[in-house]
């Protein structure tokens, strides 16, 4: 199932009615200026209706209108509290200053009603916290289940065992295909140069325990390779966030088993074990001091040469003419 970015959407629509009503508060507003001025109440009811009279400067005069006073003020501002010996009340208006309506009073009734740009901004203010907070709280378990150390310890233990094991098979491959030119000496004497004696040399300081380890290595590679692939939406945030329902559950699958692996891994000792095996098995990338180190352990042990190379190749191998071809045989894995 494909993630749906419900929310995002939300945010986003949150974000236009906002971005509207700014817009509509910029170039929108045709209200004339007004001025705040004083306003004597000659008359008030309890809902705050009233009237009162004031000085318009523009027609040089005292008008009176009918206006809405606020019925919550003190006490002390209306009659017949108020400091005024006719028992009439204060309270305060806008006038208005431009326009063909100048010297009148602002209705604020008016003024209270809701235009297009109020109507948005109230639109999109909840829709923005409902966006803002509903994505952050269905982004948090994905944020969770980032495993990203996991990830990488996992990636780099594969890459150990995947070289533990094709040194190993480039060794042999080394032996086999020497093999096939050269043959090993009768004598306890092979001389420096003897490619095969060098290949198998490489071999045999390695131990009997590199084939083990390579073996051990290209199964567990092969299991991580897999649980690596379904992990991967939980190497990193963006990646997880990215990820649907289905990946996800996978992806915490994966990085259950692989938890495990390393766990096993780390108790055994592999990560060191195919270290040391591939360090072994890379001592032949100096062919002279090589050829030198395995004429010289031919001569004290020809039998066990003949006895790996036996184990190595089998019958197909028969015995040939010394190969006069000379050059490096082997080149390290980048």
């Amino acid at each position: 199932m494909r993630h749906v970015p419900f929310f995002r959407w939300v945010l986003t629509l949150g974000f236009v009615l906002f971005a509207c009503a700014v817009g509509l508060y910029a170039v929108g507003s045709d209200l004339p200026d007004a001025r705040q001025i004083d306003l004597t109440v000659l008359d008030e009811k309890p809902d705050g209706s009233c009237r009162v009279r004031w000085i318009d400067p523009y027609q040089k005069r005292a008008r009176e209108a009918s206006y809405q006073c606020d019925p919550g003020r003190s006490d002390l501002l209306k009659a017949p509290q108020y400091s005024d010996s006719h028992g009439r009340g204060w309270e305060t208006g806008f006038m208005l200053t431009e326009g063909p309506e100048r010297g009148n009073l602002e209705d604020l009734a008016t003024e209270q009603d809701l235009g297009n740009g109020d109507v948005f901004l109230l639109l999109g203010t909840p829709l923005i916290a409902l966006g803002l907070i509903g994505g952050n709280l269905r982004a948090l378990p994905r944020v969770l289940g980032v495993q990203t150390r996991l990830i990488r310890h996992a990636f780099d233990l594969s890459e150990a065992a995947t070289w533990a094991a094709e040194e190993y098979e480039r060794a042999v491959s080394a032996v086999r295909e020497a093999g096939r030119h050269d043959v090993l000496p009768q004598g306890a004497d092979s001389g420096p140069g003897s490619r095969l004696v060098t290949a198998l040399w490489v071999l045999r300081e390695a131990g009997p325990q590199a084939r083990e380890t390579a073996v051990l290595g290209r199964k567990l590679a092969n299991q991580l390779h897999g649980l690596l692939d379904d992990a991967a939406p939980a190497a990193g945030v963006r990646s997880m966030l990215q990820a649907g329902p289905a990946a996800r559950s996978s992806a915490a699958q994966a990085v259950a088993e692989l938890r495990l692996l390393l766990a096993d891994a780390e108790r055994n000792g592999l990560p060191e074990r195919f270290a040391q095996t591939s360090v072994d098995l890379l001592r032949g990338q100096d062919a002279d001091l090589a050829a030198l180190a395995a004429a010289t352990d031919f001569a004290r042990d020809p039998a066990a040469y003949r006895h790996l190379l036996a184990q190595l190749t089998g019958p197909a191998v028969r015995p040939q003419a010394p190969s006069t071809r000379k050059g490096r045989w082997w080149r390290r894995r980048r």
